[in-house]
């Protein structure tokens, strides 16, 4: 997906959040959003609040993804 789609899917996400911000699935969706950004903190902020409406959503596997993504760097790399 181009960064013009991705820009149009989080304004539409936003939208959506700011008429009803009890749905998990749109924070969800915006968290894929970020994540395919490489916004990693963004995603994964999206994903927690997702969870915290319903903690049966599938933010659940894509936080944990996101968090073991992020803790998968080998920082003995960084300066080699």
């Amino acid at each position: 997906m181009n960064e013009n789609k991705l820009d149009e899917a989080k304004t539409m996400l936003e939208e959506i959040i700011t008429a009803n911000q009890a749905d998990d699935t749109t924070y969800y969706m915006l968290g894929n959003v970020f994540r395919r950004s490489n916004d990693w903190q963004q995603a994964i902020n999206n994903y927690t609040l997702a969870i915290e409406i319903n903690a049966q959503s599938p933010a659940v596997a894509a936080r944990e993804m996101a968090i073991s993504i992020l803790n998968f760097y080998n920082t003995d790399m960084y300066n080699h």
